[in-house]
This record gives structure tokens, sequence and C-alpha cells, in this order.
């Protein structure tokens, strides 16, 4: 079933909102903005969870010229006065219930314009009451408004912080894009991602996160219509499908996992015939998950592999993916991709090394707010590493084995946290986990997993070891098992090992 959008909306659980509607309160938020003193090349805060308003301030902000500042809204104290701080944010726009966690974390004061968590936001997450506050609140501001500032929308590139595996987070500022490089990007991205024109697509992860905000951010600029799922939920997720009709939907493994976890009876429940793509990439993905997810909705299953820092740069479909089990993808019209052993030289095909990345056509070039050295030293003629480990085939597809970072090098021997994951995960009872090295005296390093069991499954630490030694070499088996029942992991599916891994470093 096929049903296209007349005239697309945008819409976030039961609040709709016309994209004329959105524009204009987009212009007045512009209008606002510029009478607090915020001009051009300024950055703007979003501390906001998943909603139409999400959108509108950042289209808004846009329009200014300034620069959205996606907010992962988890974060506390010291990492959100840092990101406050390094990112220069001028003014901010902040969930109601969030506003005591911003004030304590500002260093210098800025202008905070609240807005009030929606009914859908309040389920979701099950916020209480606040305090009241006399930070202007969003309705009532932009009711004081009269002027609007009306200029052909544009789709901005807001700043995202990545997630910070090693050290302090990145803020990364693109350049300014000319208007046909942007367009002719948005075209061959959407292409790639099998987003057609005039389709239903859906956003189930958060829009503090590249993908979801640049894909939120040009489908609505481009006049798709567009849903937005407050919180990702499994069950609610195949029921927004059947109700919205949607055609597209762009999701990380760790949603494939929560879907597949559902008894057959009830995904075949629901009328998922209008989907036409899906598309995937953020974190590795087990090839038995993804094969699952094909057999469960035929091969209109999309991959793709990039960053924060340069875009999508490989992809590849279900077909393709069939052909070469397990790859991320081909280099994409404009983008290559070398391999370079440690030494510094090329790695032959098939040999495992660093992978780097030449982007795509019109993508534009970016720096680190204040670390253009940590940029400069990521760069090899022209091609950039986001710090992955991988190879590729005699047919050119890249195929990742995991992060540089995360990479364990036991007596000498590299082991891959990746490999031992995708393992885990497939173990009835297992629902999360998380591999990584800590310090041991006698290899240099040892492997822990940290594991979120269904405690119904009764599974034990020597139950998945032995899983591991089953399926795996044995000297894979982690030497330290944890059962964890609050893995760091965001919605978006990116896992926070550094905090894991913080807790066995000496004090």
């Amino acid at each position: 079933m096929v049903v296209s959008a007349a005239s697309p909306m945008i819409r976030c659980a039961d609040r709709t909102r016309s994209r004329e509607q959105a524009l204009d309160r987009a212009s007045m938020i512009a209008a606002g903005l510029a009478g607090l003193g915020v001009r051009p090349d300024d950055r703007v805060a979003i501390v906001l969870r998943n909603d139409i308003e999400f959108i509108e301030i950042s289209i808004g902000i846009g329009l200014l010229g300034a620069v959205p500042i996606a907010v992962n809204w988890h974060w506390r104290g010291e990492e959100l006065n840092y990101l406050l701080t390094d990112s220069g944010a001028v003014a901010a726009f902040v969930h109601s219930d969030l506003l005591p966690t911003v004030e304590a974390a500002l260093g210098e004061p800025i202008p905070l314009i609240q807005v009030t968590p929606s009914d859908a936001l309040r389920k979701a997450y099950r916020l209480d009451g606040w305090a009241p506050s006399d930070r202007p609140e969003l309705e009532e501001w932009l009711a004081g408004q009269t002027e609007r500032i009306d200029q052909p929308v544009a789709t901005p590139m807001s700043v995202i912080y990545t997630s910070g595996t090693t050290g302090k987070p990145k803020g990364v500022l693109r350049h300014p894009q000319p208007p046909e490089d942007r367009a002719r990007f948005v075209q061959q991205i959407f292409a790639a991602f099998g987003l057609k024109p005039g389709m239903r697509t859906l956003v189930p992860a958060p829009l503090y996160h590249t993908a979801p905000n640049s894909h939120s951010l040009g489908a609505f600029a481009t006049g798709h219509d567009l849903t937005i799922m407050p919180r990702f939920d499994p069950v609610e997720m195949l029921a927004t499908i059947e109700r919205e009709h949607i055609e597209h939907t762009q999701m990380v493994p760790t949603m494939f996992v929560r879907l597949l976890a559902l008894p057959d009876e009830q995904r075949a429940s629901f009328d998922l015939s209008s989907l036409a793509a899906i598309v995937h990439a953020a974190a590795p993905c087990s090839p038995e998950v993804k094969q699952q997810m094909i057999d469960w909705l035929g091969p209109i299953v999309l991959e793709y592999y990039g960053g924060t820092e340069s875009g999508a740069v490989v992809c590849c479909d279900s077909a393709e993916w069939l052909a070469h089990p397990g790859t991320v993808g081909h280099p994409m019209s404009g983008t290559s991709i070398r391999i370079f052993r440690e030494d510094g030289s090329e790695a032959s095909t098939g040999e495992v090394g660093e992978v780097y990345v030449k982007t795509a056509d019109g993508w534009p070039d970016f720096t680190y707010i204040g670390n253009d050295e940590k940029r400069r030293a990521m760069d090899r003629d022209g091609y950039l590493t986001l710090g992955d480990i991988g190879r590729l085939d005699d047919d050119g597809f890249l195929y990742l084995s995991d992060r540089k970072n995360d990479m364990v090098i036991s007596g000498g021997v590299n082991i891959y946290p990746a490999e031992i994951e995708q393992c885990l995960i497939l173990l009835d009872g297992v629902r999360d986990v998380a591999v990584f090295g800590i310090p041991d005296p006698e290899y240099g390093e040892a492997l822990a997993a940290h594991v979120d069991t269904d405690p119904a499954s009764g599974l034990t630490e020597d139950d998945i070891r032995l899983h591991v030694r089953t399926n795996l070499a044995g000297y894979k088996a982690p030497k330290v098992v944890v059962i964890d029942r609050d893995l760091p992991r965001e919605e978006s599916g990116k896992l926070f090992k550094r905090r894991l891994r913080d807790r066995y470093r000496p004090s």
C-alpha cells in the first residue's frame, strides 16, 4: 500500500502541524531571537526531546543565519556546562522540566526560552510536575511577536557534539555551504536512503543525533510528510507505521533487536505493507539480525556508513548486502575509501586497517569548535578517518571490524569487541551487551562484558562465557562478566563504553 502525502504535515504522537503553520512559527521564532540580539553565525542551543517544536526552532534559528546546537538532553552538570561554554551558545530553548538542570550548568547567564512538554512527552517519559519558572514560555513568547523574518527556508546544518568515546565531546561545525551544493547532496543522499519525493517518513530516534537531525530537517525542507516519535517503542512504532501509512524510516540496529524480540504473532498483527524502505546506520548490525529483518519485511533494508564529520560515504541495498553478507556498503558517487596500516602505508585488498574516507561532492568541510588541530590530525591526503577499523573486498565493499579506540590488544592479539557483542546479542535472554578492554597485569588488556539479561532467563556469567567459547575462538571469551541492567546506552543506540571502562581504571 502506498499513500502519498498530498499535503505534507509534520506530526508527533497526537499533535500535527501543516508545513505552512510550522514555517510561520519558525519565522516568528527567528524574529524573536533577533529581538534578543541573536545575529548570523551565533549559536543557539536546543535542549529538547523529540517534538514538533524541535523542527520549528531549528528552522527559525537557520532563518537568521544562526546555527542550531542540538544538545543531548540527558547530559548533566559538568558535561552540559562544557557543551554550553564550548559552543558559545548565546541563547537556548529548554523543556520546562529541564530548566533547573540547564540553569545549574550555565557559566554566564544567557536568555532561556522554556518549552512546555506536550502530553505525549509527559506520558512517554513519565514526567511529573515541575516548579514554576519566570523564564519566558514559548507559546506566550510567540504570542508577543509582531514581526516575522520570512526568508526562503533553509535546511540548517546543526552543530552536533560527538559522544565522547575518548576525552570530551567535540562540536562539529560545518563550513557554509552554497545552496546548490546542499540541494545536490540532499538529492544524492535521499536516493541512497530510498527516500523519494512525496514519501511519508518516520523518525524514531533522538533529534540531537546527526542522522535523525539531518533526516528530519532535510525531509521537512524538501516537502516530505514527516512523523516524529516522542520516544522509540517497538509496539508503538509498528502501530504508527500502520496508522500513518509510513513508507520510509531510518533506524539503528538496537531498534531491530527490540522489534525482533516481539512475539511473531504480535508483529504479524500490524499492517506494514506501506513500508518501502528502512535505512540503518550508526552502530554495528549483526548479520544474523539483519538477515532476520530482511526475512520479515522483505528486501527493503538499506544501510549506509559515515559520521557526523563526513556524512554518508558508503551504502548498500538488500540485494548487495545478501551478495556480500556483513558489508556496510560500497562507496557512493563522489566518495572513495582507503585502508591504511599502522605504519601509514596503504593496506592491500582484504587486509584490515584504519578506514579513511573521501566525502561526497557537496558535503561541507568542517572543523571542531575550538580544536582545529584535532581536525587536521584526522586528515591524510584529503581523506579523513572516523576512527574505524575495517577492510575492502575484491568488489570494493567495506566491512567494519570495530572502532579503533575499542579494539583490545590482549597478549599481543587484536580482538574486536563488536564481534563478541554480535555473538552475545543472539543468546536467548540477552537484552543488551557491551564488551570492552580493561587493564590486566599479565596480558596488558583483558576482555570485560557487561550484559543486560532478562531476569526470567536465569542466565549466569558462566552461561555467557560458554556461549562465546562455543561460537568463537576461546581467547575471545571475556575474563570478566557482569550482569548489568543499567548499561549507559542512549535511545539512539549509542553506547558510552567510556563510562564503563572508567570503572576499571585506577582512581
